[in-house]
């Protein structure tokens, strides 16, 4: 291929002194072009390759300019518009324009989880359907305008639900295992006979730069992507690695990312040089076409560099020697696009200046009509998608039972559905509400460590894989990221996933995967992107003969923190079956991101006051019975001498309690069941507290930051902070091992004790 022409280093470096780097990336387009001393030559036929040995053709090379250049001019102009406050990011994609090349050779169906430098990306997937206008939808994004089609102006992202672009937000690595679980969800989906939402040949494709390629995060994705396809099974991501050396002002070393991923098993590797659009082009389209047609994951190395800093707040030259930048800047991306249209006769010197001027009028003008457009003014508009709820429909949709006539095959006939079967404790009736489920709902997937064959390892999966077999019932590799990265996948393609956190303390590991992408998915993609699922944790306190802080973790703060999240904690079976009901209706009629939280200590118990009284057995309730969102469960309605709000494993505690406290003080005694964690229902817990006369909260959980916070805060703030009130709580430790976890947890006489001082 031709070589050509390098812009002029010396000429560059002598106009640094005194402008910012925005205004030096623009300039040096400008001179470049007028400086031009090439021959002309006669404009080649579309079909034609761009240059003599090229594989991007006339055509290509035409509409990946433009988009390049609609990118660069989407940067300059939020850098020039950002101190006038009319734009509110300006983490910027230049130097990274090659990856137009990466959406014109995917299709507008193949999801996208884009890295922020993708403006080319998205200049260039808008060419794939009709009347749509990359520039003004990203101005209204730069602007925060409601008006903004991929987030309403909650944040700059990339998105756009027509284009299979689902939103990021200043991702680092968290969003690559969901790109392989929605890679693996496509596969998944034929085996299932789920309908996709997409062909069923697409890919994902995940965007990322070189710094975030060494995040535990990305990590842990390229080993579950290999770990599948050394299993032989599918998995058709293509991992886009845009290398620009340089992670804010961290250097990358040289080769260090072709070193470390060339030669990896099972993750096929692909280079293709970014910054030119006519030599790396057929790379592309070999790595493209290489994951389509092999269903492998696939790692392109695409090589980028990156002007003008990495956000507008990132003074480069205050840490980096006017020499460095020079030689980055010589390297613009744009100047080589440049070079090559001229040479090719695609354009003229001054066609080419009146394109580059006239797209950055139209990014100019966009951004002053995206600046009058409206913003969000008030709190019910920010928080509209983040957490909807459609009380009706979800009712409905718990008690639906279209799928009786499929239970008894699963359950062994008529006479042993599990309605007509004596009372069952917990891990029972909730391993029958699980059957139900996978009964009604086709394309649920139930998965995590060991629930398979082994059934979990309190056996509450058991029979599942049994009945419903490997393609819905799976384990998967030892990591809870993987896991709730699938879970995203598969919630993306439409089906509804029942991932398995195998303890609460082993979430904690993988937070970020709900916290930071599945529950804010809704909310950042203004309600078009939804990732319903319900995630089984196993939990809290007071195992026997077992424990220590991993498998007696008492702390949910964690989940408490996240915003849209839904908590459901049961302590019975019969609840624990009508919760299941609800919490997977929220996920399916509103996309919610749900967590089933189930007290291991609570398993297998049978009794309640003394051993064989079987007083902690309940029928299981039929399909059309279900709990509304919200709800508690109140033993002991009249009694008001005391109340005691409690959930979990302090609900037997509290009820054992307050048989101890009517015998020693004569009081009657109410125990609430809040059964739901997140969020707390404020004004059921105010009802309940209005007519107490003490009230004392039970909380297995920490002292610091656990649900007892929240309930007092609901009693304070409904006016009844006079009401005497004392918390029962468990210490701010980890728990030990053996009988002196006892010492940290609440128990049934520090409640008798918590009563008397209340006198």
């Amino acid at each position: 291929m031709a070589a050509l022409p390098n812009p002029p280093v010396a000429a560059i470096a002598a106009r640094h002194r005194g402008l910012n780097r925005a205004e030096i990336c623009d300039q040096n387009f400008l001179e470049f072009v007028r400086d031009w001393q090439g021959d002309a030559a006669l404009r080649p036929p579309a079909d034609a390759p761009v240059l003599p040995g090229s594989g991007c053709t006339v055509a290509d090379f035409v509409a990946l300019f433009e988009s390049q250049l609609v990118s660069r001019h989407l940067d300059l102009m939020a850098r020039v518009l950002r101190v006038r406050n009319k734009v509110f990011y300006t983490i910027g994609s230049s130097g990274h324009e090659g990856n137009a090349m990466v959406a014109r050779l995917t299709r507008h169906t193949d999801p996208a989880f884009l890295h922020y430098r993708s403006g080319a990306f998205m200049a260039e997937r808008f060419r794939k359907l009709p009347d749509m206008d990359p520039i003004m939808d990203s101005a209204l994004s730069f602007a925060a305008s409601k008006d903004d089609p991929a987030s309403g102006g909650r944040h700059k992202v990339w998105g756009s639900k027509p284009l299979w672009v689902l939103p990021q937000t200043s991702t680092i690595a968290s969003h690559l295992p969901k790109a392989l679980g929605t890679a693996i969800a496509i596969e998944q989906a034929r085996r299932i006979g789920h309908a996709l939402p997409v062909p069923s040949d697409a890919i994902a494709v995940c965007s990322f730069g070189d710094a975030s390629s060494n995040h535990a995060t990305a990590q842990t994705a390229f080993n579950a992507a290999a770990w599948t396809a050394y299993q032989k099974l599918p998995a058709p991501v293509l991992f886009v690695c845009e290398d620009n050396g340089i992670g804010i002002s961290v250097k990358t070393p040289d080769g260090w990312v072709a070193r470390n991923f060339a030669e990896r098993r099972d993750l096929d590797y692909f280079y293709a040089d970014g910054l030119d659009l006519a030599a790396g082009y057929a790379d592309v389209r070999r790595a493209v076409e290489h994951c389509r047609r092999t269903r492998r994951p696939t790692f392109l190395h695409l090589r980028t560099t990156r002007i003008m800093g990495h956000a507008g707040t990132d003074f480069e030259i205050e840490w980096r020697s006017v020499e460095e930048l020079v030689q980055v800047e010589a390297g613009d991306p744009l100047l080589r696009s440049a070079a090559i249209a001229l040479a090719s006769g695609i354009h003229t010197k001054d066609s080419l200046l009146a394109a580059y001027e006239d797209i950055r009028a139209k990014c100019f003008a966009a951004a002053e009509e995206a600046d009058r457009r409206s913003k969000l003014t008030t709190l019910a508009e920010v928080v509209e998608p983040l957490a909807p709820y459609s009380p009706a429909a979800v009712a409905a949709e718990a008690v639906r039972t279209d799928h009786a006539e499929r239970r008894p095959a699963v359950f062994g006939g008529e006479d042993k559905l599990p309605e007509k079967l004596p009372p069952r404790h917990l891990a029972i009736q909730i391993n029958q509400a699980l059957h139900d489920l996978f009964c009604k709902y086709p394309d649920t997937l139930l998965f995590g460590e060991d629930v398979a064959q082994k059934g979990g390892v309190y056996t509450v999966t058991k029979g599942l894989h049994k009945a419903f077999k490997s393609a819905r019932v799976f384990n998967t590799l030892l990591d809870e990221t993987t896991i709730l990265g699938l879970a995203q996948g598969y919630a993306t393609m439409g089906m509804l996933p029942l991932p398995e956190i195998q303890y609460l303390a082993y979430f904690h590991n993988a937070c970020d995967q709900i916290r930071g992408e599945a529950a804010s998915l809704q909310f950042f993609s203004n309600g078009q992107y939804r990732n319903p699922m319900v995630v089984r944790i196993a939990g809290l306190g007071y195992q026997k003969g077992f424990g220590g802080h991993f498998h007696n973790d008492n702390s949910i703060t964690a989940l408490r923190d996240i915003p849209g999240l839904v908590v459901g904690c049961p302590s019975r079976g019969d609840d624990a079956a009508t919760m299941l009901r609800t919490l997977a209706a929220l996920a399916r009629i509103d996309g919610r991101v749900t967590v089933f939280l189930e007290p291991i200590a609570l398993y297998m118990t049978k009794d309640l006051y003394e051993a064989g009284d079987g007083q902690w057995l309940f029928p299981y309730p039929a399909p059309d019975q279900a709990m509304p969102l919200g709800e508690g469960r109140v033993y002991g309605v009249d009694a008001d001498d005391l109340v005691i709000f409690t959930y979990g494993n302090g609900v037997p505690m509290s009820l054992r309690a307050a048989r101890e406290i009517q015998a020693r003080q004569g009081w009657q005694v109410r125990v609430v069941d809040l059964r739901w964690l997140v969020p707390l229902n404020e004004a059921f817990i105010a009802d309940q507290a209005r007519s107490a006369r003490r009230i004392l909260v039970v909380d297995e959980g920490r002292h610091s930051a656990g649900v007892g916070e929240g309930v007092i805060t609901a009693v304070v703030e409904a006016g009844l902070g006079s009401t005497p009130l004392r918390r029962v709580v468990g210490a701010d430790t980890y728990t030990p091992l053996a009988g002196a976890a006892l010492v940290v947890l609440p128990g049934d006489a520090d409640i008798v004790a918590a009563a008397a001082a209340l006198g």
